[in-house]
């Protein structure tokens, strides 16, 4: 089973899924630090980022290797995230990791959250959850998260969430069976409990 979870930057996803995977005893997958890993590879080459994606060896879990180095801190800082926004912008970068990522939900049960997970990756997904919350409340999160003014990061929030709407993009639109989630107000508690009961709802109908 793949439980699909979308979101704008700072909806919750990754704290939501990763509670989920623990809740259900499923693999977690976040996609985000697979982009996050190729923005980080991207800059320390000439290479463009497209066969950067496609060459490196990517491995997401309790630590993020790439080719073996462990990079779990140094693709958490604002430059890198700034990075891995860019290099998604590149189709070319999004067709390496899709294919990826499909290969890594191909078997056994996950929660796999980030951009295009339910309408790109995981079509089929038996559980797609679209987190929202409000602009206010995420920039708060992601200064909490990272610290910071939180006028810059609203700013730098912002400029995001309009690189991500622009083209071809799919970060702001939901599968249209996804279930939207709106976290503003939520604790983590109660939105984990929403997305464990699809996920029970979904085992039943199977």
């Amino acid at each position: 089973m793949v439980i699909a979870i979308d979101g704008p930057a700072g909806a919750g996803k990754s704290t939501v899924a990763r509670a989920v995977a623990r809740e259900l005893g499923f693999t977690y997958l976040d996609t985000g630090a697979m982009y996050r890993a190729v923005g980080l590879a991207a800059g320390e080459t000439d290479e463009p980022a497209a066969d950067v994606a496609e060459r490196i060896e990517i491995e997401v879990g309790d630590r993020v290797l790439v080719d073996g180095r462990d990079v779990t801190d140094a693709i958490r800082t604002s430059e890198v995230s700034l990075a891995a926004s860019r290099v998604a912008a590149d189709p070319g970068v999004r067709a390496a990791l899709v294919a990826k990522q499909q290969a890594l939900v191909a078997d056994g049960n996950w929660v796999a959250e980030g951009r295009d997970i339910a309408l790109v990756v995981a079509p089929d997904a038996a559980v797609k959850v679209f987190l929202t919350a409000d602009p206010a409340e995420r920039a708060r999160r992601r200064a909490a998260q990272r610290g910071g003014e939180l006028e810059a990061v609203r700013r730098e929030q912002d400029a995001r969430d309009e690189r991500d709407a622009t083209g071809a993009r799919t970060v702001h639109a939901p599968a249209p069976d996804a279930i939207p989630v709106d976290t503003t107000g939520q604790t983590l508690e109660q939105v984990v409990a929403q997305v464990v009961m699809l996920a029970v709802e979904a085992r039943e109908l199977t």
